[in-house]
């Protein structure tokens, strides 16, 4: 009896201690990884969206959270968005990005030849299949782009795993369907397959696989910025709205391939989109995908940032939630500020 009671007394000690422990332990193990107190601040990454031209909107963005002091941690990108993210994170500032889109040098090293000039020289490009020669199919292949963007950054810069800040690149193999994230390799030609735009450009061959433009799959890769590490995402989206536009207009060479294309695109990439922490849509409707007219890049950039300043009471407010306005080393805003002006 007494053995009894003994056993039910340590019994009941032990249920007691056990409780207290997690009492005592739950409030830790329940806290975000990202409480203020454990002295860690939060990554934040860019999701840059593939749009050609209207990707100049990403310079307009990037300028802004640069001037806010908006940290910027690691940047996935698709097609345009991997150049202009990519050209950042190899340490050009948004001001030196914009003058490749304001002189036009960028848009000519995509398209070094006009699209009228190309097709016109599609019957020489078959007769080359006749003899023997069979290249991927394409119009451009890329490689001036490929080169233009490594003579854009620095020396030591020109491979992916060396830049400033981490980059990742989505890009389409065509063999498996599938999308990859390319971390490392050749700046320019990584970022050459990243934008390589189906017909219009060849596949580019890389490790055994065979790219072309990541928007098939991941037009805005939040999901991979997620992967990189951040803990907050502000996405960019340089898609065209959909809305409502007249019968006739349908009667125009290409109009319908390219509303379709606009659908496709603003389906998809709300998959992306509805992962992110923060969303800016620049106004870029009536830039066309691969228009080399300077006014249309300046354009972007100036919708970039006017949407970049419109999103800023949101992204401040999610950066306060995670107290980012203020370091754990106690530097201020414009501290940090400081740092990535030096850092650029």
């Amino acid at each position: 009896m007494i053995r009894q009671r003994l056993l039910k007394t340590i019994a009941s000690n032990l249920c007691a201690a056990i409780l207290i422990f997690f009492q005592a332990c739950l409030p830790v193990l329940s806290k975000d990884c990202h409480d203020p107190a454990s002295g860690k601040r939060p990554r934040v990454g860019l999701a840059l969206g593939g749009g050609g031209t209207r990707g100049a909107a990403h310079v307009g963005v990037i300028k802004v959270l640069a001037q806010e002091g908006i940290p910027i941690d690691m940047i996935a990108g698709t097609s345009m968005g991997a150049i202009v993210g990519g050209l950042y994170a190899a340490g050009l500032t948004a001001d030196e990005i914009g003058t490749k889109f304001s002189d036009g040098s960028l848009m000519r090293s995509y398209m070094t030849v006009p699209i009228p000039v190309r097709i016109a020289a599609v019957p020489i490009f078959f007769m080359a299949r006749m003899l023997g020669r069979k290249p991927y199919d394409g119009f451009y292949r890329g490689n001036k782009f490929a080169k233009y963007l490594n003579n854009s950054v620095p020396q030591d810069k020109r491979n992916i795993q060396d830049l400033v800040l981490p980059l990742s690149a989505l890009a389409t193999n065509l063999v498996d369907g599938k999308a990859y994230a390319l971390k490392e390799g050749e700046f320019g030609r990584v970022l050459q397959a990243s934008s390589a735009v189906p017909v219009l450009r060849r596949p580019v061959p890389l490790s055994g696989k065979l790219f072309v433009d990541g928007a098939l799959v991941a037009n805005v890769p939040v999901g991979q910025a997620r992967e990189m590490g951040a803990d907050i995402v502000i996405a960019v989206d340089v898609d065209e709205r959909v809305s409502q536009v007249p019968i006739e207009s349908f009667r125009k060479l290409g109009s319908v391939s390219k509303r379709i294309l606009t659908l496709y695109l603003a389906q998809k990439d709300q998959e992306e989109l509805d992962k992110a922490d923060i969303v800016i849509h620049p106004q870029v409707d009536g830039i066309g995908l691969i228009s080399t007219r300077i006014a249309d890049a300046k354009h972007a950039m100036a919708a970039g940032e006017a949407a970049a300043r419109e999103a800023l009471p949101a992204i401040r407010q999610k950066l306060q939630s995670f107290q980012l306005l203020s370091t754990p080393t106690g530097k201020t805003v414009a501290d940090q500020k400081l740092n990535d002006e030096n850092l650029h």
